[in-house]
């Protein structure tokens, strides 16, 4: 099992604690990774292009000109794709639909995959606890900067993972510059991968475990 150190929000040492190695401790697949990236991408993208149909362009209620006698070609409506400023045919619409499926088991796979690398790369923090006062971005960033700077570690982002509510850290953490927080059972793969650092309260660790590995096995 690896093994990490756990320390307070002022950066010293408390104890250690083993993680379980079906979590923690994976050999990696690249491809994996980069299947459950697109799909959480995928899947949170939506459209914005749309053109307008003939059904839908504005006029053209009634045919331009009479059928014959005029010596131009005849049309029904000015709402045709043939005319500038009609339907367009075979556009882009709303309706189209960008998510993508992955199965379960390889998405987890993925996870925990992104926290051994985190775990390989010392960029993982564990922290006793993770607590402020009041609900404000000043007394958690205060908190974060001085607890990365303790262990001199990146403050280009971090992302804070909490094991239940907490509504302070919760709410300070919405506009935290480069960092923002998340409960353990909501973690995903691409929050992870794009953090430089993944601080995590130590009652998130059984949370994490509990949530992501399969039942009735380690992992």
């Amino acid at each position: 099992m690896a093994k990490v150190n756990v320390y307070n929000q002022a950066g010293d040492k408390v104890e250690e604690l083993e993680l379980n190695s079906g979590l923690f401790d994976v050999n990696p697949n690249l491809a994996l990774l980069e299947e459950a990236v697109r799909m959480q991408l995928a899947n949170k993208r939506e459209t914005i292009s749309k053109t307008l149909t003939r059904a839908e362009v504005r006029g053209g209620g009634r045919k331009p000109w009479k059928q014959k006698g005029t010596g131009r070609a005849r049309h029904g409506s000015i709402r045709s794709p043939l005319w500038s400023g009609g339907g367009v045919t075979f556009g882009p619409t709303s309706a189209r639909n960008w998510s993508l499926k992955m199965n379960k088991s390889a998405y987890r796979k993925a996870l925990f995959m992104a926290l051994t690398d985190k775990v390989r790369s010392n960029s993982l923090i564990v922290v006793d606890k993770l607590e402020i006062t009041e609900p404000k971005t000043n007394l958690l960033a205060k908190t974060l900067n001085g607890l990365l700077a303790k262990l001199e570690a990146s403050d280009r982002g971090s992302l804070l993972v909490i094991g239940n509510k907490n509504e302070n850290v919760e709410r300070a953490g919405r506009n935290i510059a480069k960092s923002h927080v998340i409960r353990a059972n909501s973690l995903n793969v691409y929050d992870i991968l794009k953090s430089n650092n993944l601080v995590v309260t130590k009652d998130a660790i059984p949370v994490i475990e509990k949530t992501f590995s399969k039942p009735g096995k380690d992992t």
